[in-house]
């Protein structure tokens, strides 16, 4: 794995994540005290700095995984179908970065209208023994999900595999941050977004990358 070097992205835009957290903050589930503590510092601390932009060569696995809808598939080759990927790691139970990160995906599922179903989104659980193919069809379902965009879950092996493979794998959940990562399609390089990127950052990015393939 290659990456470039860092190139930031204007602070500002962090505010939508600021302002979705405060919201989702007021309605997310009931979790413990330490679990939300620890997240709403970790949501804060990343929200206080730029979005930044970085490319690397990831070699994507074939791990056994299983799609929301029951289907067993070999990761890697599952999200190769030529159309341009946007992917990130949620869990279903987490109360502050993942609600944020998926709310952006559904922004950006209505930024790009009749666009959609030229990209393949793709989240994927970091705790699978929790998040079974029905909580991820219920969890999608939340958030409007179209069918461009696929939940995949699995053993916790395969979905340590699939997380270090894009060096996002930190030790447990509790410690995951905010990263996006997009490719053009199959063998090409990807770009990471490590910070809440904003839905028109990703939107601005999905078309570029549509337009250089």
């Amino acid at each position: 794995m290659t990456r470039s070097s860092s190139r930031p992205v204007d602070p500002s835009r962090t505010a939508h994540a600021v302002l979705l957290a405060a919201a989702i903050g007021v309605a997310a589930p009931a979790a413990s005290a330490g679990e939300h503590d620890h997240h709403q510092h970790q949501q804060q601390a990343q929200a206080n700095r730029s979005v930044s932009r970085t490319t690397a060569n990831y070699k994507v696995p074939d791990a056994p995984m299983v799609r929301m809808d029951g289907t067993k598939v070999k990761f890697g080759a599952d999200i190769d179908d030529a159309r341009p990927v946007v992917l990130n790691f949620i869990y279903t139970t987490c109360t502050a970065i993942c609600p944020v990160m998926t709310q952006t995906f559904a922004e950006v599922q209505t930024k790009l209208g009749s666009e959609r179903d030229k990209v393949r989104m793709v989240s994927v659980s970091i705790d699978p023994e929790q998040d079974t193919p029905a909580r991820l069809r219920e969890y999608a379902k939340q958030y409007k999900a179209g069918p461009q965009w696929q939940f995949y879950t699995g053993t916790v092996e395969s979905s340590i595999a699939v997380q270090k493979a894009f060096d996002a794998y930190r030790g447990d959940k509790m410690n995951h941050t905010p990263v996006t990562f997009l490719r053009p399609g199959p063998g090409k390089p990807w770009i990471r977004l490590d910070g809440f990127a904003t839905p028109d950052e990703i939107v601005r990015e999905v078309r570029q990358l549509a337009a250089a393939k």
